[in-house]
């Protein structure tokens, strides 16, 4: 089974975060994640996965020019149908609570939807769901530093672990897909 996790991330936060995500994909049993920076990813890679899962920082409530410059390129997939009844998933982070990470989240499925493919969020029943967490994927908040001085505000051990169970559950979901 293949999964590609696809991600932007400007200073660090958003890729712990798609790290996290790619940890929780491959606890599960014979899983081949492939792990990129949207600078290194190749579109026409998604053809031969079985799940997509992609993010970015939230910019405005919206996808980073990165990551939606790289979701732009589906164009001949969208026309051949190469994506549809994939699982999809999708996450971010913001610099603020309210920074808009539902409406990024949303913005990520959208185009998930565009190409026919199937969409895995987590459920309240999800543990590291149940206090701090979205239905519609993984959004964390990662605070701006107050001084350039500060040591950035990475993702949370519990921010992590809502990325392991978002991989873990595309995982599962996906082989009951491919099986």
């Amino acid at each position: 089974m293949n999964i590609y996790v696809v991600y932007d991330s400007e200073a660090g936060h958003t890729e712990a975060l798609a790290g996290a995500i790619a940890d929780g994909a491959r606890s599960a049993e014979d899983v081949n994640v492939h792990f990129h920076h949207v600078s290194e990813a190749d579109p026409r890679d998604l053809a031969d996965m079985d799940a997509i899962i992609w993010g970015c920082p939230g910019h405005f409530g919206t996808i980073s020019s990165g990551l939606k410059a790289w979701i732009d390129k589906l164009g001949p997939m969208w026309a051949q149908g190469a994506l549809v009844g994939k699982i999809g998933a999708a996450f971010c982070t913001t610099a603020t609570v309210h920074g808009g990470i539902e409406m990024t989240l949303w913005n990520l499925i959208t185009p998930m939807l565009h190409n026919g493919m199937i969409i895995v969020g987590l459920p309240g029943n999800v543990p590291e769901n149940v206090l701090y967490g979205s239905y519609y994927g993984v959004g964390v908040t990662c605070p701006v530093e107050m001084s350039e001085d500060a040591p950035l505000n990475m993702p949370t051990d519990s921010d992590l672990a809502l990325g392991r169970a978002l991989g873990r559950r595309v995982a599962d979901i996906t082989r009951k897909f491919v099986s």
